[in-house]
């Protein structure tokens, strides 16, 4: 499974961005979907998450600004993100994890330079 993300950029604080993150391989509707970010020097924290059934959540620090989304069809799953901020500015990473076996995918990070 390889998981590319894309639709990071430079985005002024207040406008939106949305990141998306394609799967290839047959697993993504039986995977747990997951956005991270990650600082320099920082740990890695979850950002939102959505399963395969749909139930989703959010990181304290995104809660009513990013949405996140899939697409079973396409094999994607999104982040729309609202209202950026300033401290939004770090890589983001995507996440599979197969409910069956348990393996955990990561895609390559996508930077997102929101500006004040």
């Amino acid at each position: 499974v390889q998981l590319q993300a894309s639709g990071g950029g430079l985005v002024q604080a207040g406008e939106s961005l949305r990141l998306s993150c394609a799967a290839s391989g047959s697993i993504f509707s039986i995977s747990n979907m997951r956005w991270y970010r990650q600082a320099q020097g920082k740990q890695r924290d979850l950002v939102a998450g959505i399963n395969f059934s749909g139930t989703i959540n959010y990181a304290d620090f995104v809660k009513g600004r990013f949405t996140i989304s899939r697409d079973n069809a396409k094999n994607t799953v999104y982040l729309q993100m609202n209202s950026p901020k300033p401290e939004d500015t770090v890589v983001y990473y995507c996440n599979a994890g197969n409910i069956f076996s348990g393996q955990n995918y990561w895609g390559k990070g996508t930077l997102v330079t929101v500006s004040s």
